[in-house]
């Protein structure tokens, strides 16, 4: 059975909505698959670490030769890069902190890749479709004030497709602090309106990734 690989870094539990976009696309995917396997990482409640110099060194030297703290180490990367090579689709909640992505998550990617498996010439989950759930505040949309400072989905593009060999999309709720913000009150509407249509985009989009796995 297909196999959804979940992954959420928002730091707020309660009133997230990249979670939120995430949870209807996940059901939206077990609704065609109810029996299919769902990998569930939340990096907010179970952090992966930062690599660190003996992760890094174990992935380039044969296991034979690990120490005792590099095969720990990549025991860890294995396992995480093992989750995203048996997926048949991969959804990631990302909100916006300071312009990019959480920290939570950038650790998560720096475990995964490695070149010469999941990353370089022919990496090994090649041509599977994400699905990124990039939640923001305000708008960085083309043409926005602060279009400049959009550092989220310009470097998820270029990691996950550029390094790891995804097929990514990206569904982009706007204004998500417009009804917390005084000073945003006259985006409350734009903020309904794009949750909105992230709830329906991401359902859809799961519905399709579900019928193409099962093919």
């Amino acid at each position: 059975m297909p196999t959804l690989l979940h992954i959420d870094s928002s730091a707020v539990a309660a009133g997230s909505v990249s979670r939120e976009v995430t949870a209807a696309f996940r059901a939206a995917w077990q609704a065609e698959h109810p029996e299919g396997t769902v990998i569930y990482r939340d990096l907010a409640a179970d952090p992966v670490p930062h690599l660190d110099a003996h992760g890094i060194s174990a992935g380039f030297a044969p296991a034979a030769a690990h120490s005792t703290e590099q095969a720990a180490a990549f025991a860890l990367r294995h396992e995480l890069m093992s989750e995203l090579e048996r997926a048949d689709a991969v959804l990631i909640g990302s909100p916006m902190y300071n312009f990019t992505i959480p920290s939570s998550l950038k650790a998560w990617l720096d475990q995964v890749i490695l070149v010469g498996r999941t990353a370089g010439e022919a990496p090994s989950a090649k041509g599977t479709p994400v699905t990124v759930v990039a939640a923001r505040g305000g708008s960085y949309a083309p043409g926005a004030p602060r279009e400049p400072f959009e550092f989220v989905t310009t470097y998820l593009e270029k990691v996950l497709t550029g390094m790891l060999g995804l097929e990514v999309d990206f569904i982009v709720p706007e204004f998500t602090l417009a009804s917390a913000v005084p000073a945003m009150a006259e985006f409350v509407p734009n903020a309904a309106e794009s949750k909105a249509r992230a709830l329906e985009q991401a359902a859809r989009r799961a519905k399709e990734l579900a019928a193409r796995a099962a093919a």
